[in-house]
């Protein structure tokens, strides 16, 4: 025998979904269009319930007008698809960014440190840098310190297939930082590790041949935002396996599908990123000489991240929460 809910009892679980979705239709609140579905979901749910249990009631009424108006909100989404980009980036990815703020600190705290650790062990040891890069990378840059042009690499290939190149590859790098976050978390670490590591020694070779200031000017320019994007897949990663591991109240597998599909959303923010990052290696780093122009973009570029990745967040959460 079914067990049949008082209808005030009925009201009382689940008005808080009736209201939400209420202020949603009214537009008093930003339109999630992940929200919105499961709320359309949950209220015709809810009808067929009312309809069956408490036939010809106000609040089967009440649920039916709800469901139309979700339903006429749905339609007008689905004719302005491009709007749900721009409420992608101009909420829902600033308020991830807000919730996993601690994730991307840790992953921040990882790779700065790798970075320190590489930089470290190249002072210690002159094979390092070769160990780390390889003999025909190190070769190669030695060959452009000698001829004046010590970062001549970023001149070498054409600017449009250099930029497809290094956007398609910065994005495969984003991706496998975050994918080896499954490994409980300690695959993330690892690839953060080994990058910091790369770039701490490799800046340390620089400097031992002199040369700092121009590689600071011309791997910042395009590395500023290139390399925190990678601390960001770092925090997805995380995340990823941070479900993993600790699942609450939900089973494992349920704990990981959601910490998922939270880490590829915080992946998938970053491909304008990437995409303006190429476009500076490719285009503009090769002009690295001009330390205005280098400056200029590398400071755009600090500000960016502070104020998107940092400041607009706690901002955005705020106004969310009031």
């Amino acid at each position: 025998m079914n067990f049949i809910l008082n209808e005030n009892t009925f009201i009382r679980r689940n008005s808080q979904y009736w209201k939400e979705a209420d202020q949603i239709v009214r537009g008093n609140k930003p339109t999630d269009p992940d929200m919105l579905a499961h709320l359309f979901i949950r209220v015709n749910d809810d009808l067929a319930y009312a309809r069956t249990c408490y036939p010809g009631s106000q609040t089967a009424k009440n649920l039916n007008q709800l469901a139309v108006k979700l339903h006429q909100k749905i339609n007008i989404s689905k004719k302005y698809n491009w709007r749900r980009i721009y409420h992608f980036f101009l909420y829902r990815y600033p308020l991830l960014l807000y919730k996993y703020r601690f994730f991307l600190l840790y992953s921040f705290l990882i790779f700065t440190v790798s970075a320190a650790w590489g930089a470290l062990s190249a002072a210690g040891d002159q094979s390092f840098v070769r160990l780390i890069m390889g003999d025909g990378y190190v070769d190669m840059t030695l060959d452009n310190i000698e001829k004046g042009d010590p970062m001549g690499v970023y001149a070498k290939t054409d600017e449009g297939h250099m930029f497809i190149q290094i956007t398609i590859n910065n994005i495969r790098v984003a991706l496998f930082t975050f994918g080896a976050g499954i490994l409980a978390a300690l695959g993330t670490g690892f690839v953060l590790f080994q990058n910091g590591i790369m770039l701490g020694a490799f800046q340390y070779f620089f400097h031992e041949q002199e040369v700092l200031r121009q590689s600071l000017m011309a791997i910042w320019m395009h590395g500023t935002l290139e390399i925190f994007s990678i601390v960001v897949a770092g925090a997805a990663g995380m995340i990823l396996g941070n479900g993993w591991l600790f699942p609450g109240n939900y089973t494992r597998k349920e704990a990981l599908k959601q910490s998922a599909m939270e880490g590829v959303k915080m992946t998938i923010g970053l491909l304008p990123f990437f995409i303006v990052a190429g476009f500076i290696e490719s285009y503009l780093t090769r002009h690295a000489n001009a330390e205005i122009l280098s400056l200029t973009v590398i400071m755009l570029s600090i500000i960016v991240i502070l104020m998107y990745f940092f400041a607009y967040p706690f901002w955005v959460n705020r106004k969310v929460q009031g």
